[in-house]
């Protein structure tokens, strides 16, 4: 049975100890999993692997990240629990990331990095159905947006290159690994003490016509767009995750501390647009936001390959291109989740991420990866930035869900 709600009195206080603790927890499972991505030179050097290699170890991770999401976010909705399932997960990846520190060799890294990335997957969907339940309507995106990109950026992304490669300088990458992974414990626990299990919500009409299975959720026109979308933006970012440090390293020649410094201001980026993005969504709609940043992610790789100026100056750019991130709350949960009603949301949630996943997450860095090893590091960007481009034309044809805008339109008939 769900544990009882908080008083009328404390649920802005409450929301935003769900928010704060589920932002944390989500930071840290983005920070283990980027762990590689800025370790890699690091990695790569030390166990004698090809760029082919790198990208099979982010495509392994990918491959059960996405059945995870789905998967486990399909029998939390089942059986109406949240809680468990997010404790369990933050416990396991933890201890995966002090497993990645010991191997020794590709075989032993894969598979760390797959355990590592079942116990991940189901975490953003059943942290954004908990944030989403926990919400006021008139701020599920934003929240959704500081959960995913505020929290995830600064920590995954920003103040990850920053502590692991410096760790990594002073003493080795595999402490750098055991580090990682003990925040996660902590947080465990403090979700453990703190955080309720949501209500179950009343009979949502939308839930009611949409079953748990795949298919009729992928009826909904949204829900495939969605997916698709997570197709194109997620092998556009997991790809640029792996190969943007390899490519400062390399074709443009940096020093560690300067690579660092890059992708740690950079790593700042995607909470600037968590909250532009998703803030904006809240006032004009879900889509046109979808739309135009989604496009700006193409401008990233095009920097990386064509611009030629200083340091500062390609940093800002894509600075500027990783506020497409922003996108991901929407199509991988408030869309989703709008569409198909939040008793499934995580059902809905996490079928999105699986798509995402298991096309670009999973194919495509290896494909990149043996591109590069054949053709140089440039075709990687390139695959980069068009599928950024493909992500942007799918927007365009997604059906406007906020309720607040879909309100003010009704008595003109605007249809969305």
């Amino acid at each position: 049975m769900a544990t009882a709600a908080p008083p009328q009195s404390g649920l802005r206080g409450y929301e935003l100890r769900v928010l704060l603790l589920l932002g944390l927890a989500y930071g840290f499972a983005y920070f283990d999993r980027m762990a590689l991505t800025f370790l890699g030179p690091e990695v790569q050097a030390e166990l004698g692997l090809s760029n082919e290699q790198v990208g099979w170890l982010g495509s392994g991770l990918s491959a059960t990240w996405a059945l995870g999401a789905y998967l486990v976010g399909r029998w939390s909705d089942s059986i109406g629990r949240r809680k468990p399932f997010l404790i369990g997960a933050l416990v396991l990846f933890s201890f995966c990331s002090v497993l990645s520190g010991i191997a020794w060799s590709f075989g032993t890294l894969l598979a760390t990095r797959i355990v590592m990335g079942a116990a991940e997957g189901p975490f953003l969907p059943i942290c954004l159905a908990i944030m989403v339940a926990a919400s006021a309507e008139s701020r599920r995106g934003l929240n959704a947006g500081i959960v995913q990109n505020v929290f995830g950026s600064i920590i995954g992304t920003a103040l990850a290159p920053f502590i692991l490669i410096r760790i990594a300088e002073a003493s080795d990458w595999r402490m750098a690994f055991f580090i990682s992974g003990i925040p996660g414990l902590i947080l465990a626990l403090l979700i453990w003490r703190l955080i309720q299990e949501p209500e179950q919500p009343p009979a949502d009409p939308a839930a009611a016509k949409v079953a748990l299975s795949p298919w009729a959720m992928l009826a909904e026109r949204n829900m495939w767009l969605c997916g698709l979308i997570s197709c194109f933006a997620v092998g556009s970012v997991v790809i640029g995750s792996i190969f943007m440090p390899l490519y400062l390293d390399g074709p443009r020649g940096y020093d560690p501390l300067t690579r660092a410094n890059v992708m740690t201001m950079v790593g700042f980026c995607p909470a600037i647009g968590g909250v532009l993005v998703t803030a904006l969504s809240d006032r004009i709609g879900r889509k046109l936001p979808l739309i135009v940043f989604a496009f700006l992610m193409a401008l990233a790789p095009a920097a990386l390959l064509w611009f030629q100026g200083p340091v500062p100056a390609l940093t800002a750019l894509i600075f500027v291109s990783w506020m497409g991130l922003g996108t991901f709350p929407l199509f991988m949960g408030v869309i989703p989740a709008e569409t198909i009603g939040r008793a499934r949301a995580a059902t809905a949630m996490g079928l999105v991420v699986m798509i995402g996943e298991l096309t670009g997450g999973v194919f495509g860095p290896p494909i990149a990866g043996r591109l590069a090893d054949s053709f140089g590091l440039d075709v990687a960007l390139y695959i980069q930035g068009g599928l950024a481009l493909a992500a942007g034309l799918t927007a365009l044809f997604v059906v406007e869900t906020n309720p607040r805008v879909l309100a003010r339109r009704a008595p003109a008939g605007v249809v969305a």
